[in-house]
């Protein structure tokens, strides 16, 4: 059986120094069988866009299921002369025993809302923070960015490109992973393909051309070779003088005869909106209409909306390092915080006081749900409650904005769906392993739920995420005991 990507090796000791440091605190002070409750969640979507992408979920899964310290673990912590020896044979005979919950991967996500929660013994749930976060933060980062790179697109196939420029072996294997759920038609990326399945693209470089005594020549080579999927490209030397021409004379010399036809063209450099036209036209008179033309050169959402805005003829994209680095904003910025710690038997709720009022944390143990219009399918908004609560869809429900309360508005005859999904239950994953086409499938179907209002670029519509009235007093609460006069 094929191995997934990130089994290769325990991750365990992926973690920052201080997840230990503060696990050795809860130890010593008789915590360690404390539970706790945490939230995964992110402060504000990437490029000031409406709305992110969830991914990352099964690589978590990947790394809970492999939760273990070794006895090299073991030997090096002890060489940091940090940790008692009662501490460590605790954590060599760790065995993961949380809960937790995760927005299904491909979900529409939104600031402020949990999209992963554990709960478990406090040390435990504690010393997972960075690799979760790691996960979670880098394959939600690179969805966003292709949805924003495909939706820019209109309708255009786009073709991650991205491999050499990736920060990583495996940001490259999973951004083109998590890439291909924000909807990329596939990967230039090789073994992504035979891990996951994603539709594999590539065609010749430069060097290719030029490894021949003559373009003319290396295209005939190349069509020899794949005479049922020949792209040629066609900017090595010129393109209107040269690479157009000799894809012309290919088609008629080599693969007509065959019965066989040039499938596409890709422009790598100059002025891509008038080189596409000018191309366009001139395999259009050689009779060849049905020739594709990709484009590629450091493209992004922005300069694919201004090629298209100007009237560029082009087919496909291949995206390259300003997808796979999600290069105009490379942090997805999600935090993990405390909400949660079990005192006398209940789960009390905890939260953080800042001034900085984006920092302060939302307390407790909660739900996440997304309500959706009956009549037009589209979501409204989501609501976060305590896990408790139930939601009434037969009954009125007044939302309100947590921090403008006087921003209210009632829905009727909406349907309420709960996004926290079990991935584990005390330490035993639950959580059924989708495969990247279907998790691809559900974005797609997700983001249609979206108004295009949300899904602007620039100065998109705000998509309320709102905070469940018994879920609100206990912030406000909690707000005036820590000495702040107001949740304003």
């Amino acid at each position: 059986m094929k191995k997934r990507w990130n089994q290769r090796t325990n991750m365990t000791m992926l973690t920052d120094f201080y997840e230990l440091t503060m696990s050795q605190g809860y130890f010593d002070s008789g915590l360690k069988d404390t539970q706790a409750c945490y939230d995964l969640y992110f402060r504000q979507v990437p490029e000031g866009g409406g709305f992110a992408i969830m991914a990352g979920v099964e690589q978590m899964m990947d790394y809970l299921e492999n939760l273990s310290f070794s006895d090299d673990d073991i030997d090096y912590l002890r060489s940091t002369a940090h940790f008692s020896e009662k501490f460590l044979t605790y954590l060599r005979n760790l065995k993961f025993e949380c809960d937790v919950w995760a927005i299904p991967e491909g979900t529409p996500l939104f600031p402020n809302e949990p999209i992963v929660k554990v709960r478990g013994p406090i040390i435990q749930a504690q010393m997972i923070e960075t690799m979760l976060l790691l996960t979670i933060n880098h394959q939600s980062l690179i969805a966003t960015k292709a949805s924003r790179i495909v939706r820019a697109g209109q309708g255009r196939a786009i073709m991650e490109f991205g491999a050499r420029r990736a920060q990583g072996t495996d940001a490259s294997v999973l951004g083109a992973r998590a890439a291909y759920i924000g909807g990329a038609h596939g990967t230039s990326c090789t073994i992504c393909g035979e891990q996951f399945g994603i539709p594999l693209s590539g065609t010749m470089a430069h060097s290719f051309v030029q490894a021949f005594p003559t373009e003319y020549e290396a295209f005939v080579a190349y069509a020899k070779s794949w005479p049922d999927e020949a792209v040629f490209l066609v900017d090595t030397y010129n393109v209107l003088n040269s690479g157009i021409p000799n894809t012309i004379r290919v088609s008629r010399e080599i693969l007509e005869p065959q019965g066989k036809r040039v499938k596409g063209i890709r422009i790598d450099s100059g002025d891509l909106t008038w080189l596409t036209k000018e191309s366009r036209a001139l395999l259009d008179a050689a009779g060849m209409e049905d020739c594709r033309i990709v484009i590629s050169n450091a493209l992004d959402e922005y300069l694919i909306s201004d090629l298209i805005n100007q009237g560029a003829i082009f087919d496909s994209c291949g995206v390259g390092e300003r997808l796979i680095t999600s290069r105009s904003e490379p942090v997805f910025g999600g935090v993990y915080k405390l909400s949660g710690i079990e005192v006398g038997g209940r789960m009390e709720p905890r939260m953080k006081v800042s001034e900085n009022l984006a920092k302060i944390t939302t307390p407790g143990s909660k739900e996440v749900w997304r309500f959706f219009d009956n009549e037009t399918g589209m979501a409204i908004a989501d609501l976060i409650t305590l896990d408790d609560e139930i939601i009434d869809t037969s009954e009125p429900y007044e939302l309100f904005d947590p921090i403008h309360t006087w921003k209210r508005k009632t829905v009727t005859n909406f349907t309420a769906r709960k996004l926290l999904q079990p991935v584990f239950v005390k330490g035993r994953c639950v959580y059924p392993r989708y495969n990247v086409q279907d998790i691809r499938r559900y974005c797609a179907e997700q983001q249609e739920t979206l108004w295009d209002s949300v899904k602007r670029f620039n100065n998109p519509q705000t998509y309320y995420v709102d905070l469940s009235l018994k879920l609100w007093e206990i912030r406000d609460a909690l707000l005036h005991r820590y000495g702040v006069p107001n949740s304003q």
